[in-house]
């Protein structure tokens, strides 16, 4: 049957007839157009590759049977994790398209009739909008006026909403600071489901949940190497106890990490060296832009243990359109959650980088 001839489709189909109302009434998650741009905007490494290692990557990438599926369980790369990361067994880990497929798979997981997650506000955005995709109740808790998880209010929310899933960033996302210890013991004392601690920025804040998992049977903790300045492999790594990883891994889409990834990041994860020079690199670049930014006429810098700087300024709108217009590219938040009213989030680059943001910054607000 050629295609003029096909029958005409029911009248009335169409996406506000078939598509469940609460996705009808959202926003997908915007990734601005840096074209042209001084990219401070996504927490990216700013620092490439030496040529030599670029190089030998393609000679890997010449011998890759780009015409065979790759591995489906990755075990080149889950070896190379586990001496990375110092996971004792590869039972528990299970490797996404990124952290995002594996917080969709953990949401997938859970997602029974009138199941909960909970989440601080404001924080990673990703796990209200796919809580939402899931067919999740979403409950967010707002953190305090200085972002320091509330923990009193936060675990009688857990009392009241039983969630089946908890998200903890660590270090926070857009905030930069790291929950308080005793906080996050009470909530995995409290938690009457799985409580997940996203370790995004773990290279930057140096410290870590991970040698919990063995203990706490309903801990899992992300990390990814996106952060580390492997951002366009995406691989995001869930480590969690090996029950839970066997579950978890049936709604994994099979061959979800590619040839070249896998290839990559197995070969990457030796260059332990040149990684820990480049966030030592940030690191300072971080307290030296903190500094700098401190001085200037009404800013507020709040405290970061990431790589980005939040910081609060008035006309914050105008001050956003004012760096875009001298090329250079931040993360607008005003408008995402009330605290964050008059707040822009900046990632920390190269010095060059930092120093055009600077500059900026001066000519704008002098």
């Amino acid at each position: 049957m050629s295609l003029r001839s096909s029958p005409l489709p029911p009248a009335g189909v169409s996406p506000d007839r078939l598509v469940r109302p609460e996705l009808l009434g959202l926003s997908g998650y915007h990734v601005a157009d840096a074209g042209g741009l001084i990219k401070l905007d996504a927490m990216e490494n700013p620092h490439g590759l030496p040529g030599p290692l670029r190089e030998e990557l393609g000679r890997i990438a010449a011998t890759a049977t780009m015409n065979r599926y790759p591995d489906p369980q990755a075990q080149a790369l889950k070896t190379a994790l586990m001496v990375a990361f110092g996971v004792p067994q590869r039972e528990m880990l299970l490797l996404g398209n990124g952290s995002d497929e594996l917080i969709q798979i953990l949401a997938m997981s859970v997602a029974r009739p009138g199941a909960t997650v909970l989440a601080p506000e404001p924080s990673f955005s990703m796990y209200r909008l796919i809580a939402m995709w899931c067919g999740l109740r979403y409950v967010g808790v707002p953190l305090r006026a200085d972002f320091s998880l509330d923990a009193a209010a936060f675990v009688a929310a857990i009392e009241r909403e039983r969630p089946a899933l908890t998200f903890l960033a660590y270090p926070n996302n857009p905030t930069g600071n790291l929950f308080e210890t005793d906080a996050i013991e009470a909530i995995l004392a409290a938690a009457p489901g799985l409580v997940v601690i996203d370790e995004a920025y773990h290279a930057y804040a140096q410290t870590s949940w991970l040698d919990r998992v063995p203990s706490e049977p309903g801990l899992v903790v992300l990390r990814t190497l996106s952060k580390l300045g492997l951002a366009g492999l995406r691989i995001g790594v869930l480590i969690a106890q090996a029950q839970w990883v066997a579950e978890f891994d049936k709604l994994r889409l099979p061959y979800n990490l590619n040839v070249l990834s896998q290839l990559f990041a197995t070969r990457l994860l030796g260059e332990t060296a040149l990684f820990a020079a480049q966030i030592q690199s940030i690191l300072d670049e971080r307290t030296r832009l903190a500094s700098a930014l401190g001085t200037l006429r009404g800013v507020h810098v709040y405290p970061s243990q990431a790589n980005f700087l939040l910081f609060r300024v008035a006309h914050a709108e105008r001050v956003f359109d004012g760096l875009r217009a001298r090329r250079v590219l931040i993360r607008k938040l005003l408008g995402s959650h009330p605290l964050l009213a008059d707040c822009l989030r900046v990632t920390v680059g190269t010095p060059g980088e930092n120093d055009m943001f600077l500059d900026a910054m001066q000519e704008l607000l002098k």
